[in-house]
């Protein structure tokens, strides 16, 4: 067995991540081989990573990326903010979005093995989440750093407008776009929950369909996005931007 000297041990400390010990271990068993080394330390690296997969990421970052004809979105899901500011973190999450916009939503999966090598090396439970593109008419807008990520996509809408539209979004956060888009079991769900609500509230039971149906319609007028009033005021979104028409919808945060 080869003497591994520690020169060997700083190497594959920085191409891997791993801690000194670790690293001496996987270099001692592969006779100091450093590319089987390396395999070791990843494929140990990615057995724990499979243990942290039921542990919560509500933090990361949204990432988009744009040209004159597209914009691609992709949020990235972490642990802890303090990963989620990290060098690395915030550059694979960018590169990505470059990625998206350049060859499809479909170029997230060519990129499996550095999103497994970012989960080792940052060791928390990492994944992708939205990714999306629009084209064509469109605005995208990035709030708050990427803790909000808008996405936009228009026919007919002045540019102006829809940017306005897209910092509605941003401070509204609207769930749909339309009401034929909202699935019907999230409209019985409310429905049954504004039932107990008004029930509990003594209303008379003659009056309980036509109460529940007043808040299950205002409740629509508060996730759709057409029937919003811009920045809470009583103009709609769908006022604001006249003959026009917003043909896609997309909205990814963080938190």
């Amino acid at each position: 067995m080869s003497q591994v000297t520690a020169k060997q041990v700083q190497e594959l400390r920085q191409a891997t991540g791993a801690g000194m010990m670790d690293a001496k271990k996987a270099l001692t068993a592969a006779d100091g081989d450093f590319d089987a080394a390396v395999q070791a330390l990843r494929e140990k690296g990615l057995a724990k990573a499979a243990g942290r997969t039921d542990r919560e990421n509500a933090e990361g970052l949204i990432a988009i990326a744009k040209n004159d004809s597209a914009a691609a979105l992709v949020q990235l899901k972490c642990e802890t903010d303090f990963a989620a500011k990290s060098d690395s973190f915030i550059e694979f999450a960018k590169s990505l979005a470059d990625d998206v916009l350049a060859n499809g939503a479909d170029a997230i999966n060519a990129r499996k093995a550095e999103l497994e090598d970012l989960q080792i090396t940052i060791k928390e439970n990492i994944e992708v989440g939205t990714v999306e593109t629009v084209d064509g008419e469109f605005n995208a807008y990035l709030h708050g750093g990427g803790r909000i990520g808008v996405l936009l996509q228009s026919e007919g809408v002045d540019a102006e407008v829809l940017h306005e539209v897209a910092l509605h979004c941003a401070f509204a956060k609207p769930r749909y776009l339309t009401r034929e888009e909202v699935p019907a079991e999230d409209i019985e769900k409310e429905r049954a929950a504004f039932l107990d609500i008004t029930k509990a509230e003594g209303k008379p039971e003659q009056a309980w369909d036509k109460i529940v149906e007043g808040r299950v319609n205002s409740w629509l007028a508060e996730s759709v996005l057409l029937e919003q009033g811009v920045f809470g005021e009583k103009e709609t979104v769908a006022q604001k931007i006249g003959s026009g028409k917003i043909t896609k919808l997309v909205m990814a945060s963080i938190g």
